[in-house]
């Protein structure tokens, strides 16, 4: 009988879990969400990867709290909705770049209101963070659309990792999968629903609702914003599209070569003709290259039930990677919703520490 060898442990053993500091920019929807993620699964964390998250500080536009030393140190709050009283603890002078010089860096989390015109607040931010020499994982598309290539530079030049799987589809393992999963293979073509609000609005007119009625239902459930522009004209889809293109492609691409068109004037009657013939109707974000050169386009399309897209329906998002030696590859499902996103800031966290 052949000896019985101990099994090894697919994560590095420690006697001690890492402590790692955290600096929380932005309680949004998201912010929210990665808070109480990270106090939920502590002791998970700990037990099975060696990593102990604290938060060193939580941030708003007007100030926040800091739970460092010193007479200025806030009480940690046990829940998320704890962060946004400003009681007795909330300090209204915090910056972001106080909260970074307090101590021995560790990863700062972007979560402030994206903006894709100019990047700010959070491209200020993470470019303090980075030059700091803390890691930085973002949801935030805003800074990642303008500085791209700015970013990615600095954060090579001081060392650290820069880390945005939350913004390209949240928990859709989009760049895992590419970078990671196709290894070695050509990526020829990508295909995309990368928008859960317009494929929900798109999955209900299907079924006979007309835009408005979608749209109107979509708010009703949380599921699409208030201003729900950036959604239903195509725009997010683009965003990722863009952030996906430039990292697993390794292109320049900016959100003005990108063909895009949304889903505000399409008819139930298309719709419902398309499911009568067995085909649907999808806002897909497409990569495709021609004579040496890529196209960026995101646009409805038909598809038949032969398309690896067809089945992903509701607020479920999908990907397809066309390669040379691997074939087709999708990806499909994904929680839509401000704790998917938590989940994906969370992984970007785990693999810096884990897989580097």
């Amino acid at each position: 009988m052949l000896p019985k060898k101990k099994l090894k442990s697919s994560f590095p053993l420690r006697l001690r879990a890492r402590r790692v500091p955290l600096v929380l920019a932005g309680i949004g929807n998201v912010g929210k969400a990665f808070y109480g993620l990270v106090l939920e699964k502590h002791e998970y964390l700990q037990k099975h990867y060696g990593l102990d998250l604290r938060f060193k500080a939580v941030l708003k536009s007007d100030g926040g709290y800091f739970f460092g030393s010193g007479p200025r140190k806030s009480k940690r709050p046990s829940t998320a909705a704890g962060l946004l009283s400003a009681g007795p603890h909330w300090n209204p002078g915090l910056t972001a770049e106080a909260a970074l010089k307090a101590g021995r860096p560790g990863v700062f989390v972007e979560c402030t209101p994206s903006n894709i015109r100019t990047g700010e607040p959070g491209r200020g931010h993470i470019r303090a963070a980075l030059r700091a020499g803390w890691h930085v994982v973002t949801a935030n598309k805003g800074p990642l659309v303008v500085d791209f290539k700015g970013l990615r530079d600095l954060a090579r030049r001081n060392h650290v990792f820069l880390k945005y799987s939350a913004a390209t589809a949240a928990a859709l393992p989009t760049l895992d999968v590419a970078m990671y999963s196709l290894a070695g293979a050509e990526i020829q073509a990508i295909e995309g629903i990368l928008n859960g609000t317009s494929n929900y609005i798109l999955t209900r007119m299907g079924e006979g609702e007309d835009y408005a009625e979608a749209l109107r239902e979509a708010q009703d459930k949380g599921i699409a914003e208030h201003n729900p522009e950036l959604d239903v004209k195509g725009w997010d889809t683009a965003v990722k599209l863009l952030l996906i293109a430039n990292s697993v492609l390794g292109l320049d691409l900016t959100l003005q070569e990108v063909t895009v068109e949304g889903i505000t004037q399409l008819t139930p009657d298309l719709l419902e003709r398309a499911n009568r013939d067995g085909k649907a109707v999808k806002l897909i974000g497409r990569m495709t290259r021609s004579a040496g050169r890529w196209k960026a386009e995101v646009s409805p399309e038909i598809i038949d039930r032969a398309h690896p897209l067809f089945g992903v329906n509701g607020t479920n998002k999908g990907i397809t990677f066309l390669t040379d030696t691997m074939g087709s590859v999708t990806a499909t499902g994904g929680k839509s919703d401000p704790r998917g996103a938590a989940a994906a800031l969370l992984k970007d966290i785990i693999h810096i520490f884990i897989h580097h």
